[in-house]
């Protein structure tokens, strides 16, 4: 007789309030013989809470590889598992895409359990456009790398949310006032569903300066939700200037990329002039 194979259950787990675990959630930690945790200590908490007396196996960013062929042995033997970050929808900024893709690819049951997820948790609040947006995870630690990323992203036009930690969130805020303005209106959720929890809404020179006039706003983790550009003709017109600047900038002399952007897209050669030289002495 074939042996049935066990089921790989990924697992929404609460972001801080335990109160936020789904029933379903409680019985599918309760009855695998598994569950593959992100922090076993961390989770330990939340298991205790329900009095779920599953084992845990440690499965995180740093030993993914290592423990990944031990997992799908478990499930080919007919044990099931349940998948669980530290808070919130596994995958998500967190380790298991590889757990999920070689399941799927042995054709091994993959079963979704959902909840509680700091993005839409914080979009829903934001008072933001939720119609249309886009998730762009943690930004690049190192500075210059950021402002590539926040570059590239200028022109989105959709609603943007960015994860943040406590140690970045100036430089990330710093950033993104930079490179989008300071009249850009941003949302900063913190701490969701936890006991410090703040959601404050203004534009990016707000929120920096808020940030930076209260360290208890330096605490904790972050949802930054950005609203997206907003395309008129006349900016429709300005950011295609922009990005074809961009590129002439990196062949040739300010004067010359100007000249070239503005006979292409018909901007004025006056206003994109300035930009060039910026451009040319931060590169």
């Amino acid at each position: 007789m074939k042996k049935r194979k066990g089921t790989l259950y990924v697992v929404a787990t609460p972001l801080g309030n335990l109160a936020d675990i789904t029933h379903r959630a409680v019985e599918v930690l309760s009855q695998v013989q598994w569950i593959a945790a992100e922090d076993t200590r961390h989770s330990r908490v939340l298991l205790d809470a329900y009095g779920i007396r599953t084992p845990c196996v440690a499965y995180h960013e740093h030993n993914e590889t290592a423990e990944l062929d031990g997992l799908l042995e478990k499930l080919k033997q007919g044990d099931s598992i349940a998948l669980i970050s530290d808070a919130g929808t596994p995958l998500i900024s967190d380790p298991g895409f590889s757990l999920v893709r070689k399941a799927r690819e042995l054709e091994l049951p993959v079963v979704p359990v959902p909840g509680a997820n700091a993005m839409i948790t914080a979009l829903c609040v934001s008072g933001l456009p939720t119609d249309r947006f886009v998730f762009e995870g943690f930004l690049p630690a190192k500075g210059t790398a950021r402002r590539k990323r926040l570059e590239e992203l200028s022109g989105e036009t959709r609603t943007l949310v960015f994860y943040e930690s406590s140690h970045r969130i100036v430089d990330a805020l710093q950033d993104l006032h930079a490179v989008f303005g300071a009249q850009r209106n941003a949302v900063v959720a913190r701490e969701l569903t936890k006991l410090f929890e703040t959601v404050s809404s203004g534009t990016l020179a707000q929120q920096l300066a808020r940030v930076n006039a209260d360290a208890d706003q330096r605490k904790g983790e972050f949802v930054i939700l950005v609203h997206g550009r907003v395309v008129t003709e006349d900016t429709q017109t300005n950011f295609e200037a922009e990005r074809v600047l961009r590129i002439l900038c990196a062949e040739l002399p300010p004067a010359r990329a100007a000249a070239l952007a503005a006979q292409i897209t018909g901007a004025k050669k006056n206003a994109l002039y300035p930009l060039a030289v910026e451009w040319a002495q931060k590169a």
